[in-house]
């Protein structure tokens, strides 16, 4: 019974988790971000760090790699998530507390990891400020957050700022494939395209996309990651909008209907594809802007609450006009 549970554990790990890289040389992506680290390292001091970009980028995979070549244990280290415990005492009491002792062993500071920092309330950005100036000789301070600008000046002046970019088609590949080859997968150059469309530079939501599909089938293609992430064929799509521009709006409808019915392709998802695949059709350059007006109106609609339905199928026909 215990074996077969422990096997149950493994077989659902994560495999964010278990494919996260453990060195600065392992991270992909962002080569001039682990250059700089690693000449902090070669010094044996950091400062204090501030990790901007777009979530699933690597941040915090970079900070605990960090942490791992500086101290290679965690007796000096916390990570916190502000996300969770944003309030002037986590400052005053968690991170103050962590700060204020010495380092345990060799180590000559220790290390604070704050996850989604822009979390913070105002106030506690303004505690957290006076912790990293009164705690600089035993402390130091990783920050990461999407947006840096939600932090207060007086915390950004006392980092150095690293900026996190989304992840480009080959890396996110390149990352996949040794996934695939750990877990003896066979992913279709297809279904690689689409989870890079899908995630948009999101290296953890490939990822995610990825064990999803293996889930179900150990040979992942492109049908496999669309049925996953509930999207439509780009074909579907571009053949949708080429029946409703020619003026066949019940054949529109009826593939409309086949779309968001039977394969339950949600309108919000279907008409982002829309408007993704606008600019791919072969049609004049004012029919493009008429079809992104009229888009972006009965987009509007739904999220206002009105019927998805009844308002696709009215975009439809406001273009077979």
């Amino acid at each position: 019974m215990k074996l077969n549970l422990l096997k149950d554990i493994i077989m659902f790990e994560l495999w964010t988790e278990k494919y996260r890289p453990k060195k600065l040389d392992d991270i992909v992506g962002q080569e001039d971000t682990t250059k700089r680290l690693k000449a902090f390292i070669s010094k044996g001091s950091i400062p204090n760090l501030l990790f901007a970009g777009i979530q699933g980028s690597g941040k915090t995979s970079t900070a605990l790699a960090l942490v791992n070549e500086i101290f290679g244990n965690t007796e000096n280290f916390i990570e916190l998530n502000a996300s969770d415990e944003r309030g002037i005492d986590t400052v005053r009491i968690k991170i103050k507390d962590f700060a204020r002792t010495r380092p345990i062993g060799e180590g000559s500071f220790k290390i604070i990891l704050l996850d989604e920092a822009e979390a913070l309330t105002k106030d506690a950005q303004q505690a957290l400020r006076r912790t990293m100036e009164n705690y600089s000789e035993t402390c130091r301070f990783i920050l990461d957050c999407n947006y840096s600008s939600k932090l207060i000046e007086p915390i950004q002046s006392r980092c150095v700022v690293f900026r996190f970019k989304p992840l480009k088609k080959d890396y996110i590949k390149k990352y996949l494939e040794k996934i695939e080859k750990g877990e003896e997968l066979k992913i279709e150059e297809d279904a690689i395209e689409a989870i890079f469309k899908e995630c948009g530079g999101d290296l953890r939501r490939a990822t995610n996309i990825l064990q999803a599909c293996a889930s179900m089938n150990k040979e992942i293609s492109e049908n496999s990651v669309l049925e996953v992430v509930g999207k439509a064929k780009g074909r579907d799509i571009e053949e949708l909008l080429k029946l409703a521009i020619a003026g066949k709006f019940l054949e529109s409808r009826k593939k409309l209907y086949n779309l968001m019915i039977e394969q339950g392709i949600s309108p919000d998802d279907l008409l982002k594809q829309i408007h993704s695949r606008i600019f791919e059709l072969e049609i004049d350059d004012n029919e493009k802007l008429r079809i992104i007006k009229l888009l972006a109106d009965y987009e509007f609609r739904v999220v206002e609450g009105s019927n998805p339905l009844i308002q696709v199928e009215a975009f439809l026909a406001s273009l077979s006009k």
